[in-house]
């Protein structure tokens, strides 16, 4: 794929030009199979032809942290801005998300070494096909079964099967959530509250074994996007901290390592008003024939009463069709929004329809999401701002 040829603005959006994560050869889905076949785990395959295997791996997830927006503030982020020419095994490029991009989408695929339309958490929330309820696959609302909805091992358990010293270093809150379960799971998991002590500590198990596979995750800068907006202050600030903690990292690597730095997501401003943010619960035409809205703003899956779901298609993309690819279930299935394949288990998950955002816009729900709907970051679609995240690599 053409890294930003297919992001120019078609009329209309015909779907053949939504950009396609890359899926198989430099999405997220891809990282940790090509960096666990680096360190001989059995059944992995390096698909990121780029990268160079190394005895011992960190990978420091920074939630929120889109290729686009280290581009953006090369002053706040000083260290991070040294280290684009080695995104991609030296490169200068980014990896995409996967669609949606989102946190709960991103962190499974890398956790598992999986497209969405096979680990099967293919957005922010998604109808249970089992209660037929929406279910929230970040807060994990209302539970189901965590091994149900995602039955595959993460690579995290077949490197600690395989003999690698596996850890994740992350915040104590995570340890036993059903995210982490599906996801991230595997080897050792050490909690801790500040970043420094993060990273102190994934230097610490990259060191204990000679062969290491060590996670470790940074939360807050996502969380200053959402409610602040990635050109606040606040946001910038977060970067700083970000930029420091990768730097302490780097500088503490033991000998054969290979640290890359990567995010779930990058995100977009979204200016308030009804230009940009269409109410779902306040529009008759968007809410006819639907029983059901899920994903989020810049990401819908749209859940129609049986029977209906041809007209919604038609509404949807008749009302929103020159700022959201508006796709049917089986034309997003089709063009490989969620992957190469979709498991027969997922394919009710997603929505009869499905729209992408393209332009600076969300579909709110003012009503049934008002929290989310107050949100000035969003993400969640196949912009270059939301789908592309970096692979930046320190190596020792």
């Amino acid at each position: 794929m053409s890294q930003l040829s297919a992001w120019d603005h078609p009329e209309p959006l015909a779907l053949d030009t939504a950009p396609l994560p890359e899926y198989g050869t430099g999405s997220l889905a891809d990282l940790l199979p090509t960096l666990a076949a680096g360190l001989g785990v059995p059944g992995m395959t390096a698909t990121i032809g780029e990268l160079t295997p190394a005895d011992r791996v960190c990978v420091f997830l920074v939630d929120g942290l889109g290729w686009e927006q280290i581009l953006a503030h090369p002053d706040e982020a000083p260290f991070l801005t040294s280290l684009l020419g080695s995104s991609r095994g030296g490169t200068g490029r980014p990896l995409t998300a996967g669609y949606p991009a989102t946190t709960a989408t991103s962190l499974a695929s890398v956790g598992t070494g999986l497209p969405p339309g096979a680990h099967g958490l293919p957005g922010y929330t998604a109808r249970n096909p089992e209660t037929g309820e929406l279910m929230n696959q970040l807060r994990w609302q209302p539970w189901t079964s965590p091994r149900l909805w995602q039955p595959y091992p993460t690579v995290f358990q077949l490197a600690h099967e395989a003999g690698v010293h596996a850890a994740q270093v992350s915040s104590p809150a995570f340890e036993n959530t059903p995210l982490t379960k599906v996801a991230l799971s595997g080897g050792r998991f050490v909690g801790r509250l500040s970043g420094e002590d993060r990273m102190d500590l994934a230097a610490e198990h990259l060191a204990a074994g000679d062969r290491s596979l060590v996670y470790t995750y940074y939360a807050e800068l996502d969380g200053a996007g959402h409610r602040y907006g990635v050109a606040s202050d606040t946001w910038r600030g977060q970067l700083m901290y970000v930029d420091r903690l990768v730097q302490r990292l780097a500088e503490q690597l033991p000998p054969r390592s290979a640290l890359y730095v990567t995010a779930d997501h990058g995100m977009v401003d979204v200016p308030f008003g009804d230009e940009h943010r269409i109410d779902f619960d306040t529009d008759w035409e968007l809410r006819a024939g639907v029983a059901l809205l899920g994903g989020e703003g810049r990401a819908r899956h749209v859940y129609a009463v049986p029977g209906a779901a041809n007209d919604v298609l038609t509404v949807w993309r008749e009302v929103l069709g020159e700022q959201f690819w508006v796709a049917s279930r089986d034309e997003a299935i089709a063009a490989g929004w969620f992957g190469p394949h979709v498991d027969e288990r997922v394919y009710p998950r997603l929505g009869d329809v499905v729209a992408a955002a393209h332009d600076d816009v969300l579909i709110i729900a003012s009503e049934r999401e008002p929290k989310e709907s107050a949100l000035v970051g969003n993400h969640g679609s196949m912009t270059p701002a939301e789908q592309l995240v970096p692979l930046l690599e320190v190596r020792t």
